[in-house]
């Protein structure tokens, strides 16, 4: 934490980044820590390598994120003239696409907060905790003397979206003291909840009607389930970033299925001539899936949730899944 404080304190102009497809603990963790940073005598900005969801809208600070997709050359400047760049909750600069190329360019001081495993050396400053419920649980325990109602709503944020709303990775009874802390602060859980949660539009609760209805398919043996989406079938549905976000989860309600996979289609880009297939692993209890997401489809995470992808289409990308899942998965 010194060296981290000495870091902030020598900065003029700071870059806040966070990984692609931001979720709430991506945002949570970016933007408490633009709200610790931020004075009046310094440059700070937090820049994300793509849109995130509409239902972040409302978090503070917010308003002022740049998207690098969007506003690239304005992001360009910021990043080649930064002192000092702070990497919440991505482990690999890969993870921030050609951001991170950029952040590599520029030989400035970096900081590294982060709960995934096996972090590629690139920063100076590293806090680096697996064990950890999400990254938000890490910068609360970085900046916990100087919490205000901002920073605890973003942290709290955080830690419900990365837990599933407390459902996993969330047994250690200090994080329901860091919970208590945060409502100390001033944080409202019940309002927060209902901003993330209880903000669907129509086309997004019939997508999921379809989803588990049409899309779902079960491996009882494995007790296992797989969702798939096409490009099409989510432009049938006027999908907006984040209007599946959750849905991994669902299946887990079933009885007897302890592993959900989901997989999403983008189409390409230019440039780019196979699709790419996002994919979200889910389990239940003692199940790992970080491990398959790692070894198969170039990805990882927790033990419980964890991501991947691949180029090619989805019936490729379901026949990869598989001839691989009986390895990977217990009966």
């Amino acid at each position: 934490m010194k060296k981290m404080k000495e870091l902030i304190d020598k900065a003029n102009n700071i870059v806040i980044l966070t990984h692609m497809a931001p979720d709430g603990d991506a945002m949570g963790s970016a933007l408490a820590m633009w709200h610790y940073v931020r004075n009046a005598e310094r440059s700070v900005h937090v820049i994300v390598p793509n849109a995130f969801p509409a239902f972040f809208n409302w978090m503070p600070g917010a308003a002022q994120i740049l998207i690098y997709e969007k506003q690239g050359r304005e992001c360009d400047a910021l990043i080649a003239a930064a002192d000092l760049f702070i990497c919440t909750d991505f482990n690999d600069p890969k993870r921030i696409g050609p951001v991170g190329t950029k952040m590599l360019e520029n030989k400035c001081p970096k900081i590294l907060i982060d709960h995934h495993l096996n972090p590629t050396d690139f920063a100076d400053e590293i806090h680096s905790h697996p064990e950890a419920s999400s990254s938000c649980e890490i910068v609360y325990r970085l900046i916990q003397n100087s919490l205000n109602t901002d920073i605890a709503t973003c942290i709290y944020t955080g830690l419900m979206t990365d837990t599933g709303n407390f459902s996993f990775n969330s047994t250690n009874a200090e994080l329901y003291d860091i919970i208590a802390s945060l409502i100390r602060a001033g944080v409202k859980k019940d309002e927060i909840y209902n901003a993330v949660f209880n903000q669907y539009s129509t086309d997004r609760v019939r997508l999921t009607g379809y989803a588990l209805y049409r899309k779902m398919r079960i491996y009882p043996e494995y007790h296992l389930s797989l969702i798939t989406l096409s490009a099409d079938e989510l432009d049938r549905y006027h999908y907006q970033v984040g209007d599946t976000e959750g849905l991994v989860n669902m299946p887990l309600q079933i009885a007897d299925v302890y592993y959900s996979v989901y997989m999403r289609e983008e189409r390409p880009k230019p440039g780019t001539p196979k699709p790419r297939i996002r994919i979200s692993f889910r389990s239940q209890g003692d199940r790992p899936v970080n491990i398959w997401a790692s070894e198969v489809f170039h990805g990882g995470g927790h033990m419980n949730a964890s991501g991947g992808e691949i180029f090619g289409t989805i019936e490729q990308a379901v026949k990869l899944f598989e001839q691989t899942y009986t390895k990977y998965l217990k009966k």
